[in-house]
């Protein structure tokens, strides 16, 4: 079992307890025992994308941590937690609400490379513990601004209606900005948008942000990842559904190869000569082939993740597959 089970994580469960989840369903379809990991925290009160790595795979669980993720989320305006979001104490309120009109003026400015400070009830550590285990001791916790990227900002139609909706991509905001979101004078008390972000973007400060800016204040009432790297909802199953399908021993059918995470990145072809060299750990030399990252493969086997440089080929990560 080396490969890659996306799930699509249910409210109130953390990402350790998918895990283990997993591992359950191992065991209870006969699977044995496998090393699993997950490819990025969601918290408990987020849903959706939650990839979950076995075997080999888990080697690439620290790439799926640095890739791109998306996010729908609702901004409820009014009152902002201590936890910006809904599980939290109400710290702040405001009887201020924003029209669609000045939400299309301040979405372009938190689309493109912005400076942000992470939630005090995040898994950062601060001084060797958790800032969020600080936090709940009744610590003041401060954290340092961090740099990230927001690559587009997607604000959605309500149900049951068109009032207002646009993309506002980093290249173009300008070109981008939807007419009907600008001249569009609705109050709003709360709006659903979808961030395509870097890693390390935190969405409760990006929703305590916005809000900051509409001169109000706000938290995230629905949080759900629907992409994280190349996997996305698509691909994901319930924790129930792979409970029923490790039962019936088909769980091969769902798991995705462990070169899915790697989709981005060109591959190199090996002779078999030049494959027991890099599983030795030896330099290939004079390898014509473009300077970067890239999967080394014998036919349809992942042998390594190597670093190209010059005609030279050196091993990242190995597989033992």
């Amino acid at each position: 079992m080396n490969g890659w089970l996306v799930i699509d994580k249910p409210l109130g469960t953390g990402s350790t307890q998918a895990v283990g989840a997993v591992k359950r369903a191992l065991r209870a379809g006969g699977y044995g025992k496998a090393k699993v990991g997950h490819g990025g925290t969601l918290d408990p009160l987020a849903s959706g994308v939650l990839p979950i790595a076995l075997g080999e795979a888990t080697k690439l669980a620290g790439r799926m941590l640095d890739s791109d993720k998306s996010y729908d989320f609702t901004i409820r305006f009014g009152s902002e937690t201590d936890t910006l979001d809904g599980e939290g104490t109400v710290i702040a309120t405001s009887d201020v609400r924003p029209t669609a009109a000045a939400l299309a003026a301040v979405l372009p400015r938190f689309t493109g490379p912005i400076a942000q400070v992470p939630p005090a009830y995040s898994a950062l550590k601060v001084d060797g513990a958790r800032a969020y285990d600080l936090a709940r001791a009744g610590e003041e916790v401060t954290l340092a601004s961090r740099n990230v990227t927001v690559h587009s900002l997607v604000c959605h139609p309500r149900a049951g209606g068109d009032p207002f909706a646009q993309v506002v991509e980093e290249a173009a905001p300008a070109a981008a900005m939807d007419s009907r979101l600008r001249g569009n004078d609705e109050v709003l008390e709360e709006v659903t948008l979808t961030a395509h972000v870097s890693k390390g973007t935190y969405i409760r400060s990006l929703a305590r942000d916005i809000a900051l800016a509409l001169g109000t204040v706000g938290h995230v009432t629905y949080l759900r990842r629907t992409k994280a790297g190349p996997f996305d909802l698509s691909q994901a199953i319930s924790l129930d559904k792979l409970a029923e399908i490790a039962m019936g021993h088909a769980l091969e059918q769902s798991l995705l190869p462990l070169r899915a995470a790697l989709d981005d990145i060109p591959a190199l072809s090996l002779s078999p000569d030049q494959a027991g060299a890099l599983r030795q750990g030896r330099v290939l030399v004079g390898i014509v082939a473009e300077d970067g990252l890239t999967l080394a493969l014998l036919g349809d086997v992942p042998v390594a993740l190597v670093d190209v440089a010059d005609r030279e080929v050196r091993v990242v990560r190995g597989f033992n597959l």
